[in-house]
């Protein structure tokens, strides 16, 4: 009966549970230790497990953040890329997890956990939220601290998701300046907050955009919408270049990947090249290439439509 109630404590809780909710529902620390030695417990931080005997890799990432964050007290909280994930704005998915304790304590040393990375951020009332019971940096926060510390196409990719999801607003980013000013990277963040977008609607649509952008071809609008004569919605595309009446989708796996959603997306390409728009599509390996994307938009735009000949009499 224990095992079942911590098994209903862990699901609502990324799959965690404590030294504390363990000895409330009626276990001794004995047969913590006994369960964690067979195998079926997992150790995840100081007091906290994850009561499926899964291997680390297997284990969640926000279980493990949650396991970081309790381990070291009620004044700690998620930093830099933990917090993007709570908060689920797209950027970085590194191994690591980062977790801030006051500046007047003393930066604890994990040696046991090698994923775990201790900071001492210093926060204003307002830097900081709950997710889930999590406490961590609030969204603006999140983004400022992340773009000061990464290269420009995934900072503009973290702006571009946090606009589009609506955990920032163009007025929040208009007060950034301001928050990273004297900071470690502040020149490079400003011209990164220059670049947002929110209608990009994942990093491999910002990725493309700026590629298109340094290779001189930058896209006239995102989200371009196709109608028929009637007005209905035929499609939309990611990327558009209206004059030549061209669309470029980005194409991830997790959206597109699945069979309806390519069976989708082939229905609606073909109703806009009916439409007289001609598609380019792209993927993450392409974005990965700097040339590739805009030197096939340049060679699409550079294609006339040539009248077929008429037909000589006979």
């Amino acid at each position: 009966m224990p095992l079942e109630i911590l098994r209903r404590i862990a699901l609502r809780q990324d799959g965690m549970v404590t030294t504390t909710q363990a000895l409330a529902a009626g276990l001794t620390r004995d047969h913590v230790r006994q369960l964690c030695r067979s195998g079926r417990w997992m150790r995840l931080s100081r007091g906290c497990y994850a009561p499926t005997g899964r291997p680390p890799d297997a284990v969640a990432r926000r279980a493990r953040i949650r396991a970081a964050v309790t381990s070291l007290g009620p004044d700690a909280f998620a930093v830099l890329d933990s917090a993007l994930l709570l908060h689920d704005i797209a950027g970085p998915r590194r191994p690591a997890v980062h977790v801030s304790v006051p500046v007047d304590r003393p930066r604890p040393q994990r040696h046991t956990d090698p994923t775990l990375v201790v900071h001492q951020f210093t926060v204003a009332p307002g830097d900081l939220a709950e997710v889930d019971g999590i406490l961590t940096t609030s969204p603006l926060r999140t983004v400022t601290d992340m773009i000061l510390r990464l290269d420009r196409y995934p900072a503009v990719s973290v702006l571009d998701s946090a606009l589009n999801r609506g955990l920032v607003t163009p007025e929040d980013l208009a007060s950034a300046p301001t928050l990273i000013r004297g900071r470690r990277g502040a020149p490079a963040a400003r011209s990164h907050l220059a670049e947002v977008d929110g209608r990009a609607q994942s990093p491999l649509e910002t990725w493309s955009r700026l590629r298109c952008v340094d290779g001189g071809v930058p896209p006239d609008t995102l989200q371009q919408e196709v109608r028929d004569e009637d007005g209905h919605l035929l499609g939309i595309g990611d990327l558009g270049w209206r004059a030549a009446r061209l669309i470029a989708e980005a194409d991830g796996a997790a959206p597109h990947g699945t069979p309806e959603a390519l069976f989708a997306d082939r229905r609606r390409q073909n109703r806009l090249i009916n439409a007289g728009w001609r598609i380019l599509r792209f993927t993450w390996s392409d974005a990965l290439r700097p040339d590739y994307i805009p030197h096939t938009v340049r060679q699409a735009m550079s294609l006339t439509r040539t009248p077929p000949h008429p037909e000589s009499p006979h």
